[in-house]
C-alpha cells in the first residue's frame, strides 16, 4: 500500500492589529513578539511581548500585555501590562514567550521566560491565577544545567498517555535546541529527557531550533509548527509530527512552510517565528512575528496525496 503524502500549506498571511500599537498609543514604537493566542467562549485572548525599540541599556527585554478580540486579527488591549518583570531577581531583567495552559480547574497557567537582572540568563517560569488579573508567579519550573543556558519557549501538550510533555528552547554551543520533559501535571515537577529532534546538516534548519505550538487532531499524528534557521539566524517555520506519545518522529518537512518575505527595513531581520496556533478542524490559524517586531497570522491547511 502506498504511504500517505501529508503535507502543510500556508493559504493566506493577514496582520495582526493591536489597537493601542497604533496612532501614537501606549504601545506605538515598541516591537511586538511571541503572540500566544488562544481562545474561550467564543472570545480570542491574547498575551504579546513588548519591549522597546530601539532597547535602551536598563530596558526590560520584554513586558507581556494582554487582550481580546472576536475575529482574532484586531486586538483590543489592556492599558496595564498582565506580567511585569520582577521583583525576584530571576525576572527583573524581562519577561519574555507567554504560553498558557488552562487548568483543569478553569484557572490559567502562563508558562513564560524570566530574564535574570543582569540579562545574563533565561529561565522557565510559570504564574498561576483565576484569570489575567489574578495571575502570581509561581515558581521556576527549569534552570538550565551546567553547559547550557536560555530555557525559554515554552510548548506544553498531554499525550495519548495522559502526561504531559513540555517542549523548550535551549541555548548549547552558541545554538539553540529544543529539549523535552515529562510530568504526570503542567506544574510538574518536570524530568527533562531525551532532545525530541535536532539540526539536519543539509538543510534550512541546520543550525538552529526553536519550539513552536502543537496541534493534535483525533485520527492524526500530532504536529508540531516550528522554527528553525541556519548559523546566521535566517529563521524559518517548518512543521514536524510524532506519535501519539511523542516517543519519534514520524514526518518532517522538507522545505520550510512559512519563509518571510524581504524585511521592510533595511536594518531588519530576516526572521519568521512560531508562537501559538487555532484550529477549527478545517484550517489552522498560525500565530507568529515577523522581523521580531510584527505580529502575522496564516491560514494552514493539511493537504493529503495518495
Amino acid at each position: 500500500m502506498k504511504a500517505l503524502q501529508v503535507d502543510y500549506v500556508v493559504e493566506e498571511n493577514e496582520t495582526v492589529t493591536l489597537d493601542i500599537a497604533r496612532d501614537g498609543g501606549l504601545l506605538a514604537g515598541h516591537d511586538l513578539m511571541s503572540p500566544y493566542v488562544w481562545e474561550d467562549s467564543g472570545v480570542k485572548h491574547l498575551l504579546v511581548r513588548v519591549l522597546n525599540n530601539p532597547l535602551q541599556a536598563g530596558d526590560p527585554t520584554g513586558v507581556i500585555y494582554a487582550g481580546t478580540s472576536k475575529d482574532g486579527l484586531s486586538f483590543t488591549m489592556l492599558d496595564k501590562p498582565a506580567i511585569l518583570p520582577g521583583p525576584e531577581e530571576v525576572d527583573a531583567g524581562g519577561v519574555e514567550d507567554p504560553t498558557v495552559v488552562v487548568a483543569d480547574s478553569g484557572g490559567l497557567l502562563v508558562f513564560f521566560t524570566g530574564v535574570d537582572a543582569k540579562h545574563g540568563q533565561g529561565s522557565l517560569l510559570v504564574a498561576k491565577g483565576a484569570d489575567l488579573g489574578s495571575l502570581k508567579t509561581q515558581k521556576v519550573l527549569l534552570k538550565a544545567p551546567e553547559g547550557e543556558g536560555n530555557i525559554k519557549e515554552a510548548t506544553v501538550a498531554q499525550a495519548a498517555d495522559g502526561r504531559y510533555r513540555l517542549f523548550y528552547e535551549y541555548a548549547k554551543d552558541n545554538a539553540s535546541r529544543i529539549g523535552l520533559a515529562l510530568s504526570d501535571a503542567p506544574e510538574g515537577p518536570w524530568q527533562a529527557i531525551a532532545d525530541p529532534f535536532t539540526v539536519r546538516e543539509d538543510r534550512w534548519d541546520n543550525w538552529h531550533l526553536s519550539t513552536g505550538p502543537i496541534v493534535a487532531r483525533k485520527g492524526q499524528p500530532p504536529v508540531m509548527f516550528y522554527n528553525g534557521a541556519t548559523a546566521d539566524a535566517r529563521w524559518r517555520i517548518g512543521w514536524i509530527a510524532f506519535d501519539e506519545n511523542y516517543t519519534r518522529v514520524v514526518d518532517r518537512c522538507v522545505e520550510p512552510m512559512l519563509v518571510p518575505p524581504p524585511p521592510q527595513e533595511r536594518a531588519g531581520t530576516d526572521i519568521a517565528f512560531a508562537a501559538s496556533c487555532l484550529d477549527d478542524g478545517k484550517t489552522i490559524y498560525l500565530y507568529y512575528s515577523l522581523e521580531d517586531r510584527m505580529l502575522r497570522r496564516a491560514r494552514i491547511r493539511r493537504f493529503v496525496n495518495t
